[in-house]
Order: C-alpha cells, then sequence, then structure tokens
C-alpha cells in the first residue's frame, strides 16, 4: 500500500452512541475527528424501534432518529463521517508514535489517538423467522424493550447469567415469562438460578430449542422442539428476548489491545486508557456490564476526553 497516507489526529472507529459522543467532544475541542462508522452506522440502535430510556426524550424516541441526531451534532462541530469499517490495525507501542488503521481492506490511514468504539453484536440463533421479525416483538435487549410487554407473556432464550438476569426484570412488567433452556440445568449461577426459580410468573422449559418464530409482521408465539424427544409444539406469547450473549467486535485488532476471557478490550480503571498510548475504547466493546446507549455515551465523552488530555501531553513534551 501507498506510503502517502492520510493522517488524522483523532480517529474514530465506530458510529454508535460512543462514537458519535467522542466525535462531539472530541471537535468541540478543535480536533477535526473523523469517524468510521463500521458495517452499520448508528451501531445496534439502528435496529431497534421505540428507545424510551434515553435522558432528554420524555415521549420516547425511534432508535434510528436518535442515531441520525447525534450524527447531525457531531456534524456540526467539524466531524467528519465516513462509512467504512476498519480492517486491520498497526498500533505503535511507544507515546508520541503514529497508529495505522487499514479501511476496507484497502486503505492505510495514520493516526496520533484512536478511539475504538466498534461496539459488540448481540448472538442471535440464526433463525429466518427471527432475523425477520427483530422490532416486531423479537429483541436481544430486555432493559430497552420490556417495558413494551407490559401486562403481556413474553420468552426469554439463554440459560446463563445474562438470561436470568433479562427473565427476571421481565418478570416484573409481564405476565408471563417463559425461559427456555437447551439443556437439563442451567449455566447461570446458583444464586440467579434460584432467583428465576422463586419467581412464580417465570416458567423454565427445560431441553428445548426454538425452531421457529410465529408472526407475520409481529410475534405471535413460538414452536419450539423438545431435544430429547422430538417433539413439537407451539406456545403464544407476543414478545421474545434472546440473551445469548455479545460478540464485541473486536477481531480486527489482531491481538495488539488487551482483551477479556470473551474479547472485551480492557482499559485501565476509571479510564477509557488501552495498553497501547495513544489508544481509547469506549462503549459496549469494552463494557459486558451495562451495554445501554447511555452508558456507551458516557464513555465516548471520556475517550474524547482522555485523547485531547493524551495530545496535551504531547505538545509539552
Amino acid at each position: 500500500m501507498s506510503e502517502n497516507r492520510e493522517h488524522i489526529q483523532v480517529l474514530i472507529l465506530g458510529s454508535g452512541p460512543a462514537g458519535y459522543t467522542a466525535g462531539i467532544y472530541a471537535a468541540r475541542a478543535g480536533f477535526k475527528p473523523v469517524i468510521y462508522t463500521g458495517m452499520e452506522m448508528g451501531g445496534q440502535l439502528t435496529t431497534t424501534t421505540d428507545v424510551e430510556n434515553y435522558p432528554g426524550f420524555p415521549e420516547g424516541i425511534q432508535g434510528p432518529e436518535l442515531m441520525e441526531r447525534m450524527k447531525k451534532q457531531a456534524e456540526r462541530f467539524g466531524t467528519e463521517v465516513r462509512f467504512g469499517m476498519a480492517t486491520g490495525v498497526q498500533l505503535a507501542d511507544k507515546k508520541g508514535e503514529k497508529h495505522i488503521v487499514t479501511i476496507d481492506n484497502n486503505k492505510e490511514v495514520t493516526a496520533d489517538t484512536v478511539i475504538i468504539a466498534t461496539g459488540a453484536s448481540a448472538k442471535y440463533l440464526g433463525l429466518e423467522s427471527e432475523q425477520r421479525l427483530r422490532g416486531g416483538g423479537v429483541s436481544a435487549c430486555a432493559t430497552c424493550d420490556g417495558f413494551f410487554y407490559k401486562g403481556l407473556t413474553v420468552g426469554v432464550v439463554g440459560g446463563g447469567d445474562v438470561a436470568a438476569e433479562e427473565a427476571s426484570y421481565l418478570a416484573g412488567l409481564a405476565k408471563k415469562v417463559y425461559m427456555f433452556v437447551r439443556r437439563d440445568k442451567m449455566r447461570a449461577s446458583k444464586a440467579m438460578q434460584n432467583r428465576v426459580q422463586r419467581i412464580e410468573n417465570i416458567e423454565i422449559v427445560w431441553d428445548t430449542e426454538i425452531d421457529e418464530v410465529l408472526g407475520d409482521k409481529v410475534v405471535e408465539g413460538v414452536r419450539v422442539v423438545n431435544k430429547k424427544t422430538g417433539e413439537k409444539k407451539d406456545i403464544p406469547l407476543e414478545g421474545l428476548f434472546i440473551a445469548i450473549g455479545h460478540t464485541p467486535n473486536t477481531g480486527f485488532l489482531n491481538g495488539q489491545i488487551d482483551l477479556d476471557e470473551r474479547g472485551y478490550i480492557i482499559t485501565e480503571p476509571k479510564s477509557t486508557l488501552t495498553n497501547k498510548p495513544g489508544v481509547f475504547a469506549c462503549g459496549d466493546v469494552m463494557d459486558p456490564t451495562y451495554q445501554q446507549a447511555v452508558t456507551a455515551a458516557g464513555t465516548g465523552s471520556m475517550a474524547a476526553l482522555d485523547a485531547e488530555r493524551y495530545l496535551a501531553a504531547l505538545e509539552d513534551e
């Protein structure tokens, strides 16, 4: 590739709440940041319909509209938003050295600082009916969408701590919660298992997988199959929550950033600093715990402030 690379002072990878917020803060500090959007401009919120838990919107707001507003706000202050995704990196080990990022396998840019906001992708079952009804009753976030199912019947797929937490949360809203577990035991901690088993309106359906999500435009039920007997049956419900985990989008880093055992970027406590100088991480890519739009935005502001301090320290040297 050409050595005549474009140089960017603050390069932001990802265009969810974390990336756009980092862009707003970095641009207001006068750095002319560049955002590369990733495969999905706006991140996971673009697949969400009503967002009712983001501060400042008492009537709620559509996910795609919220992300478009964030984009326009970042651009208003001078952030340049480009469609494209990072496919490789060469990250410097020494303070002040330039980082090299490959975009779409065919363009290289250099950067003084890199803010990684590439997010985490929810794992789904891979069913055609499930994908078709995403946003029509199929969700991967109970705290985002559970409110819409108050007094209704819902299902949760999964047997780990996340699934148990989602089922417990939904039980406080829904009339009934089915918890579909594909084995005869749960992977969740004993405490979480005890919690869901104590809640009266949660019914655990063991040895069960989802064969099909039923409904034309909205979820009307699920067809499940018992893994031991092969028996299939239909269960009516209005919402289905997939809680089988997330995959952080860190594959392009090729081992150059310290990750935890699940693949999330490790940052220094109470900061967005990674193990590479001038490289910062924010949003769901470094947060396996909360994974909310508002917390992602918060860490986006932190990353931009950390980058600003890093650049200021370089100038002082």
